[in-house]
């Protein structure tokens, strides 16, 4: 794979200014640098799971990695260029709120203060917001049976839907106000693949992907009378999972590779980052049912992903073109599959589900109800 050059964006008469909900991410540090060299301005978001990411790296002696390079991009290279005036970091972190004062763990129902002042910061600063790029996202890793081990796996359910789904709609909720005032504006939120692929191994990831494209294929028809766009964009797996925070829960025995013949996300992925590490084995020891080193231990396992910077520019590299080529744009797709592979993926599922319908057609047209000329109420091909 080759990176796609030049970057181009949609034509327009002044800058624009991009919200970035996750910005210290491999997919926020090189947006916001293509979004600034081209001229826009652009509103760097930064939360709690961010200063977590922060100590995990410390822990793990990994600071050079995620956490310097938004730092140096932030301390060095927006001033070396000169992109002081069109940057502000900005807290935000849109995840619901626990109450351990009562007797059990109650999810408070938003946490839209952050989300609110980081929409106020960014239009008090530059005026308004263009496009809001939600892109925060972690991957929880295990089957549906191993997250309903524990009451520790179970929060790792909710956690994963407070990242991934409430997270994500706070911030979109605390941006309406400003885009319907000023009757423009454009959300993109970053999926994956997995919203249209069942993928074993990570359901509940998944599962929380659905979620948030269900609501905004919803939104999108309530707030186009108000000249919002909303576009998904779905990358393929590993530009969420392996720039991301990983967790993976205990694994059960009988879901282990020695006795499991599916393979499963917590093999492949756990594979690949023992063979990134050089610690691992081949794909021919994995598909003979070898365990690997990472994401299979008997405890949760949480880590971020270290990768090569030339494999992770390149990962990431056709999604920042579709970023740019799509953000703002006067008639922007509803939906985006990023590369050849995602599109080949989606097409098959799509003709798999096109093939059931043609089998069942009959089936289903069985049970149409149809009202009979004196209006009495029947069912087609007449059981009554």
């Amino acid at each position: 794979m080759t990176i796609p050059n030049p970057i181009q964006f949609p034509n327009h008469s002044q800058p624009r200014t991009w919200l970035l909900t996750s910005a210290t991410s491999p997919l926020g540090v090189a947006l916001a640098r293509a979004v600034l060299a081209h001229g826009d301005c652009v509103v760097l978001g930064i939360g709690s799971a961010d200063v977590e990411k922060l100590e995990i790296e410390k822990e793990h002696g990994k600071t050079r990695d995620r956490a310097d390079e938004f730092g140096r991009f932030v301390r060095e290279e927006i001033v070396a260029e000169g992109w002081r005036e069109r940057c502000r970091v900005v807290g935000m972190d849109g995840r619901c709120e626990h109450s351990s004062r009562l007797s059990v763990d109650v999810i408070l129902p938003t946490n839209m203060g952050p989300c609110q002042a980081a929409v106020a910061d960014a239009v008090a600063t530059f005026g308004k917001v263009d496009i809001l790029f939600c892109c925060t996202s972690e991957a929880i890793i295990g089957t549906v049976e191993e997250f309903a081990a524990s009451s520790r796996t179970l929060t790792l359910v909710r956690e994963q839907f407070e990242t991934n789904f409430f997270g994500q709609v706070n911030i979109i909720k605390a941006i309406l106000p400003s885009m319907r005032e000023k009757r423009t504006g454009h959300i993109i939120v970053l999926t994956g693949i997995t919203s249209h692929l069942g993928t074993p191994g990570l359901g509940i990831y998944c599962a929380s992907g659905w979620a948030l494209e269900g609501l905004c294929d919803s939104l999108a028809y309530e707030v186009a009378p108000f000249n919002i766009k909303m576009t998904i964009v779905q990358p393929n797996l590993e530009i969420n999972v392996l720039t991301n925070k990983i967790t993976a829960a205990p694994l059960l025995p009988q879901y282990s590779p020695d006795s499991h013949p599916a393979p499963l996300s917590r093999t492949i992925i756990g594979g690949l980052l023992d063979r990134l590490e050089g610690r691992g084995p081949d794909e021919n020891e994995l598909s003979g049912g070898r365990r690997p080193k990472n994401l299979a231990s008997n405890e949760i396992e949480t880590l971020y992903p270290i990768l090569p910077q030339e494999m992770k520019s390149l990962l990431i590299a056709e999604t920042i073109h579709a970023l740019a080529a799509i953000g703002g744009h006067e008639n922007p797709p509803s939906r985006h599959i990023v590369g050849l592979e995602g599109v080949g993926s989606v097409k098959e599922k799509l003709k798999t589900v096109s093939e059931e319908l043609e089998d069942f057609v009959e089936v289903s047209a069985a049970v149409d109800i149809e009202t009979d000329v004196d209006g009495a109420i029947g069912v087609v091909d007449g059981i009554y």
